[in-house]
Formats: C-alpha cells, sequence, structure tokens
C-alpha cells in the first residue's frame, strides 16, 4: 500500500473512532429533550425592541423584555412609561445645531435615547420640549422606533430644568423612568431600574466613577441618598441622570420650586431629606451625558466599543486582534456616508479574491487576505449597529460568510489534489462536514435555551477562545503555508474540528440533560 493509502486510512479509522465515542456519548444522555417548548413560544411574542440582548451578568434578555434566570425561569419585568427631558438649548454645543439633534455617530442624539428606551422595554414615552420644541417634534415625529410618544411643552425651560419637570405634573400617574435627552446610555441601566420596587419617592442610578468635573456627586449611606449637588466634598457616587420615580415625586418638585430653586437636583436634595430617595448601583454600565463636542467623541467611541451581538467576541484572535481594529474602523467611520453594506460587499470581493488566490496556487497572499476579512466581516455589523440600522435581512449575512469560508478549503484543497492527489478533497470535505454538524449543535443550543452556548457556563466561556472558528482557521493555513507544508493545514483543521465538535456534543448534552431534569 501506498504511503497516501497509508493515511487515508488511518484518517478514517480516527474519524470512525471519533464518531464511535460520539455516539456512546449521546446514548448516555438519550432521555434529553426539548426544553420549556412552552416557555420558548411565550419569549417569541411581539417584541417592545427587535432583538435579543445580553443582559447583567450573562444572562439574555428575551425579545419581549423578559429575562432568563439560572433555573431557566422566564421572569417578567415591569413595563412602565418613560419622561425625558429634552427642553433645554445646549449652548456649549455647535449653534448650527439643536443639541438634541446633533448627530452622534449618524443618529440623532435624541432619537439614541429614545432607541435605548425601546431597547429597555418602554413602550410608552413623554417628552418634554422647550427650544425649538416644534422643530423637535417635526424631525422625531410621535411614533418613533414604534414607541407612543406624547410631547409636553414646556414654557418655562429658559428658567432650569426643575420647571421642564414640572410641566410634565399631571401626564405620570405611575411609575415611572426619568432620563435626560442628551445621554447616551446601556439599556441595562433602565432595565435594572424597572426592576427597583420603590419605598419613598424616586431611586437614582448612580456610578462609582466621575468622568467630568461638572458630573453631579452623590453621598449615600445604606441605599438612600444623605446629600447631592456638583460641589460635595465627601461623596461615594455619581448623579448619572436616571432615575425611577413615583408620582408623588412632583411634591418635592413643587416644594423646590416655591423655595426659588430651579434644578431637579434640588427637588432630590428634598426627596433625601426626607429618606425618600434610593440609590441604585449601576457601575459597569455606560453613560455619557454629552454636552460638548468632547462629549460627541467619547459618545462615539463609547457606542463603538461597547456595540455587541449579544456576547463578547468568540475565539481570542476575533478578541484580542479583530475586535480592536474593528472598533477603531467603526468609530471612524461612523460619521461617513460609508454604509454597512458597502463594508459587507468588500468583505465578499475580499474574502473570494482570497479564494481565487487559493485556487491558483497564490497561497500567501490568499492567507493574509482571509484575516482581513475577518476584520472587516465584523465592522459591517458593528457598524450596523451603532447607527441603529441593524435589521432582521442582516443576518443573513452569516449564511454568505459559511460560503465563503468553505470555498477557502474547497479551493485549498483543490490546488493540493494536483500534487496529492484525493487526500486534500477527503480533509476538506471532512472538515466542512464537521463545521456544518456542530453549527448544527451550537445552533440548536442557542434556539432551546434561549441563550449562547458560549456564554452558558465557565468551561464554555473558557472554550470559545480556542473553538473551531475561522479565524483560528486562518491561523493553521498561514502557518503550514509558511513552513512549506500547506496539506498539513487540511490535517490540523480537521483535527480542530473534531475537537470542537465532540466538545460541542458532549457539553449541549449535559445541559439539555440537565435542564429537562429540572
Amino acid at each position: 500500500m501506498s504511503w497516501r493509502g497509508y493515511f487515508c486510512v488511518e484518517i478514517l479509522d480516527w474519524i470512525s473512532k471519533i464518531v464511535q465515542v460520539l455516539c456512546n456519548c449521546c446514548q448516555s444522555l438519550a432521555p434529553c429533550r426539548t426544553m420549556n417548548v412552552r416557555l420558548l413560544h411565550q419569549a417569541r411574542m411581539t417584541a417592545p425592541f427587535s432583538q435579543s440582548e445580553l443582559g447583567e451578568d450573562g444572562k439574555i434578555v428575551l425579545e419581549d423584555g423578559r429575562m432568563r434566570t439560572d433555573s431557566g425561569v422566564l421572569e417578567q419585568r415591569k413595563t412602565v412609561c418613560a419622561l425625558v427631558l429634552a427642553a433645554g438649548q445646549g449652548s456649549r454645543m455647535s449653534e448650527e445645531t439643536l443639541k438634541q439633534l446633533h448627530p452622534v455617530a449618524g443618529l440623532a442624539l435624541l432619537k439614541r435615547v429614545l432607541c435605548s428606551l425601546r431597547d429597555a422595554g418602554i413602550v410608552e414615552v413623554h417628552v418634554v420640549v422647550g427650544c425649538e420644541g416644534d422643530r423637535i417634534q417635526q424631525q422625531i415625529g410621535t411614533d418613533y422606533a414604534g414607541l407612543n410618544m406624547q410631547y409636553i411643552h414646556a414654557e418655562h425651560w429658559s428658567q432650569g430644568n426643575l420647571h421642564s419637570f414640572l410641566a410634565a405634573r399631571g401626564f405620570c400617574d405611575q411609575d415611572f423612568i426619568l432620563c435626560m435627552g442628551d445621554h447616551i446610555f446601556d439599556p441595562e441601566i433602565v432595565r435594572k431600574l424597572q426592576r427597583v420596587d420603590l419605598t419613598g419617592a424616586l431611586a437614582l442610578a448612580v456610578d462609582q466613577v466621575q468622568y467630568s468635573p461638572d458630573d453631579t456627586l452623590v453621598l449615600e449611606r445604606d441605599g438612600k441618598i444623605v446629600d447631592t449637588g456638583k460641589g460635595l466634598s465627601v461623596w461615594n457616587g455619581v448623579d448619572t441622570g436616571f432615575f425611577k420615580c413615583a408620582p408623588k415625586i412632583f411634591k418635592h418638585a413643587m416644594a423646590a420650586k416655591e423655595a426659588g430653586k430651579a434644578e431637579f437636583v434640588e427637588c432630590v436634595r428634598l426627596a433625601a431629606e426626607e429618606g425618600e430617595a434610593q440609590t441604585l448601583d449601576v457601575s459597569g454600565y455606560y453613560w455619557v451625558d454629552v454636552d460638548t463636542e468632547e462629549d460627541v467623541k467619547r459618545a462615539k467611541w463609547i457606542l463603538a466599543k461597547y456595540t455587541q451581538k449579544g456576547r463578547s467576541a468568540s475565539d481570542f484572535i476575533a478578541h484580542y486582534l479583530n475586535r480592536p481594529l474593528e472598533i477603531r474602523l467603526a468609530y471612524h467611520l461612523s460619521d461617513t456616508r460609508v454604509t454597512p453594506n458597502m463594508v459587507t460587499l468588500a468583505s465578499n470581493v475580499v474574502a473570494y479574491l482570497a479564494a481565487a488566490f487559493f485556487l491558483f496556487g497564490q497561497l500567501l497572499p490568499a492567507a493574509l487576505l482571509t484575516f482581513v476579512v475577518g476584520i472587516v466581516d465584523g465592522v459591517d455589523g458593528k457598524l450596523a449597529r451603532i447607527r441603529r440600522q441593524a435589521t432582521r435581512l442582516g443576518k443573513l449575512e452569516h449564511a454568505f460568510d459559511l460560503l465563503f469560508e468553505f470555498a477557502w478549503l474547497i479551493a485549498l484543497a483543490t490546488y493540493l489534489s494536483a500534487f496529492w492527489g484525493t487526500l486534500p478533497i477527503l480533509l476538506a470535505a471532512g472538515s466542512i462536514t464537521l463545521m456544518a454538524f456542530y453549527r448544527m449543535v451550537y445552533d440548536l443550543f442557542s434556539r432551546t435555551m434561549g441563550e449562547s452556548l458560549d456564554n452558558y457556563g465557565p468551561f464554555e466561556r473558557r472554550f470559545r477562545r480556542v473553538a473551531g472558528r475561522r479565524n483560528l482557521y486562518n491561523i493553521h493555513i498561514l502557518v503550514f503555508v509558511l513552513l512549506g507544508i500547506p496539506l498539513w493545514a487540511l490535517f490540523t483543521i480537521m483535527l480542530h474540528a473534531s475537537v470542537t465538535a465532540a466538545v460541542y456534543v458532549v457539553r449541549v448534552g449535559m445541559h439539555l440533560h440537565a435542564a429537562d431534569r429540572q
């Protein structure tokens, strides 16, 4: 028998042993069935926002605003209305554009506030306007982002935001979220506030980090505000500008007005004096009070950095190399005329150019282009999310990604078959089969459990850094091309895919079995 035939026999024998091991694992977990079909059906009800997101502690926030707890139970959130103060002039911003309409990464500031409220599960919003209120109402509309909106015109907005707040008196007859119309923020802040049980007039979301000398400071003790203001010498929190309020907050606002005060912080101070002002720590969640052009740049950077698909990058190449570059590219492209679709088109053109290089034996340029594709391919989605242009149709891109990934292996194997016969074809076919299999297992778990396998447990969060992914397969190709033995790349890719498939089957089987037993 020739050595090529020997290799084929050995590989097929090795694959058969892996399949036997997987079959044994599956048989031991035979009682597994699809978990909580009824709950999953309920989780697909009409959503107040467009997509599931990763909530606090890595838990999935489902499409109807509910969160899956560690026990797999769906927890229903209280949905309250929101009051947005957007009446100010914004004198420190550019005089050419009203601050509320100033673009931040291609989208007006107030529109970003409304989108984030929607993502947090808010469906009804009252917007207090003052300076050029008619212009704001005309440009934003009354149903932006699918929200039920009502505009409240504050006649005395120029006297301070306390007067703008009081203009909403009589419109909020239940607990409501209060936020400013010039804040970029993580929707999780509002989600956490919605879950607060008010014992007084308000609960203030506080951060432990002071980002600007103009931040309002807070001194709290045992979850209650003791004092607040910009000139505190002793403090242990920062006012983020996000509150959950009970209707009786207007009583304290009226008292502050009668005392000659003009700012809402004085209302908070009066509520604190009566022990009716709680705090909620939201440290670690992003928020930016946009008052200057420098704040706009910081907001763009934070949006580029923290806008994810609902989970962090998977493999270590994506996390440590691609992600920093994607952030910088998305930051610089966010205010340009470059669209996410343009980036997607460019990514696919480069990808199939790499496939052509593989096919015609230009292996080093092809291998290098695969890394370029890995970076550019992550920018389109990030850019779409930053600009709030993400669509369900855009998810179809992942299928095309899979197509060119397989095309690379097929093209490389076709070129190598001129020297090694059918062996490269068999290796590529085996790798593609395994990749398709474990991706099906991965997607099946996400659909069944309502949560990404990558974030399901400590082991999965560690294993995702080395699991079989396009970026890591590209390393196999580059290394063995540089060593002058490209055939070995197909061997090691198949081995990597086999290990990933085995781990996914075993771990998914264990988790589904454990869920059934619960």
